[in-house]
């Protein structure tokens, strides 16, 4: 018997958001913290729901009008086609043009969209979507089942690839049922699998994803300019509530130290994730909305290259440690400490205790250092991304801090795409700052990256306590013991010193006020359709 899972209202993956919302798919994280349920239990709950999942018709409420809107980003596309995509700056702006069969909102509900509604087997193995009627790509031709059955086994690599993404690897087969209905049958149950299916359905007929984006989002695909712009319209086909502004451009703002000139000037509108020194300097002209940018913000090891594939010298960096400090320098002491891989957003994941894993000491650091064999010290190298003003400043009080326990650390500015190829792909580096975010709202998405044979494991972090602890995390079906594995995997990370965690950071969004609207979500997005003229 198939159980329905409840969808618009009660699909909760309630998030907290006392805190809101930038980070790494790669990079710079974002989203929203807190409060009630996370993902797994949102998802247990619905899944014994015998409630129907459907949206009961939305309404077009949006008041479109003719306007125009330039928005700030740090750093170019890394790709338009949204199955390739890896840096999180790029999944937060394709969000506006690609839907999946189900969609986050900003409460951290996964409401239907591509799918108008689904049923959940008892047993978590088996998904069925039912199609939205009449919904339509950018271009104008109907959604099928067949363009559902095509991004999906994309995806998954069911034609013996390397599955696009890991979780898709339990997929066992996709199956059209008749015109309106699809059916995903998993190899092995997965209460979170559900929030994987907010992956772009895409045209089985488009050949050239890169240079031809198409989507189901509120906004279509207009232009781009490599390094300069990314031009997107509303599209007025738009199946759910209409974007009201209709034509926005994306700016790449790589120069943090124009970033406001250009925002005075009226070159650009918006700009997410500035600095406090930034939001300082600004005239009355801007509104700013503060929230979190729900990552987890480190010091990256790569565990695999010395001195850092020694855990006494990892452990002795995160003696000397003082995260307050940096929040003082980095954000006029906002943030939120973290110890681990994950973020307060998580909420019945995140382990407070863990911040005093190490308190900073340090004796206790040198120490460590001696009996490594480093009892004189090491130099090594942080490789930053230039265009992320606040993990460069990070970098540079964590050189001060690593001083005292005579370390040495040098800082390497390079551009995103280096960072991107150089550091996240090759794992050519020592050690790097960025903030990880979460794909989608499960333990597992921030959680696999560090299986010792994930592809996108970037710290090269091998631990056969952890994989066994992550293995058994993904094979619970209850909740309460699937909660359970994944807490001790974030303790293993802590207690081994995966890298050395420092904080979910705090996240400015500047506005013009011409404008009003902007709303933080619990993941890396910005939904650009929110967004309209002020009154």
């Amino acid at each position: 018997m198939m159980k329905k899972s409840f969808g618009k209202k009660n699909l909760a993956l309630m998030i907290v958001l006392s805190t809101l919302t930038v980070a790494l798919a790669g990079c710079s994280g974002n989203k929203a913290e807190e409060s009630a349920q996370s993902t797994d239990a949102a998802l247990n709950v619905s899944a014994q729901d015998s409630t129907d999942v459907s949206d009961a018709g939305q309404e077009v409420t949006g008041e479109a009008d003719d306007s125009s809107i330039t928005i700030g980003i740090p750093q170019d596309l890394d790709s338009l086609d949204p199955h390739l995509a890896t840096g999180a700056g790029t999944s937060e702006v394709l969000f506006n043009l690609f839907e999946g069969l189900v969609k986050p909102d900003e409460n951290g509900n996964l409401n239907p969209a591509v799918a108008s509604e689904y049923t959940i087997s008892d047993d978590g193995s088996v998904y069925t979507f039912t199609l939205r009627d009449g919904i339509t790509f950018h271009d104008g031709s109907l959604v099928t089942v067949e363009d559902i059955k095509y991004s999906i086994d994309r995806c998954a690599g069911t034609d013996g690839s390397e599955p696009l993404i890991s979780a898709f690897s339990n997929i066992d087969s996709v199956n059209i049922v008749d015109d309106s209905h699809v059916e995903i049958v998993l190899k092995e149950p997965n209460t979170e699998f559900l929030a994987y299916l907010t992956v772009a359905i895409i045209p089985a007929s488009n050949t050239d994803s890169e240079t031809n984006p198409i989507g189901t989002g509120p906004y279509m695909y207009v232009s781009r300019s490599p390094q300069e712009n990314f031009v997107v319209t509303r599209y007025d086909g738009y199946w759910g509530d209409a974007a009201y502004i209709k034509d926005v451009t994306f700016k790449v703002e790589a120069n943090a130290d124009t970033i406001v000139m250009d925002l005075e000037s009226g070159s650009i509108d918006m700009f997410a994730r500035a600095t406090t020194t930034q939001v300082a300097n600004l005239s009355d002209n801007f509104e700013v909305y503060e929230g979190t940018m729900n990552l987890v913000q480190a010091l990256y090891l790569n565990n695999a290259v010395e001195p850092f594939d020694n855990e006494l010298v990892r452990q002795a960096l995160c003696y000397a440690l003082d995260p307050q400090n940096v929040m003082d320098f980095v954000s006029d002491g906002k943030g939120t400490e973290i110890g681990s891989a994950m973020f307060p957003s998580f909420g019945k994941y995140f382990d407070e205790s863990l911040n005093d894993t190490y308190n900073t000491d340090t004796e206790k650091a040198k120490e460590l250092l001696a009996e490594a064999g480093y009892s004189d010290g090491f130099t090594f190298t942080i490789t930053v991304p230039s265009n992320y003003t606040q993990h460069v400043d990070t970098a540079q009080v964590l050189v001060e801090q690593f001083k005292a326990i005579g370390v040495t650390a040098e800082i390497q500015q390079v551009e995103w795409n280096t960072w991107l190829s150089d550091v996240y792909q090759a794992r050519n580096y020592q050690a790097t700052v960025v903030g990880v975010d979460a794909s989608t709202l499960t333990g597992y998405s921030l959680l696999s990256r560090y299986q010792s044979t994930a592809k996108n494991n970037f710290v090269n972090f091998s631990s056969e306590a952890y994989d066994e602890t992550f293995a058994k995390a993904i094979a619970a079906t209850d909740d309460a013991e699937k909660t359970t594995y994944y807490k001790e995997c974030l303790k293993i990370l802590s207690e081994e010193a995966a890298s050395v965690y420092i904080q979910d950071l705090p996240e400015f969004v500047v506005l013009n006020k011409k404008y009003t609207g902007y709303t933080f979500y619990p993941l890396y997005v910005q939904d650009i359709s929110k967004i309209r003229l002020a009154e």
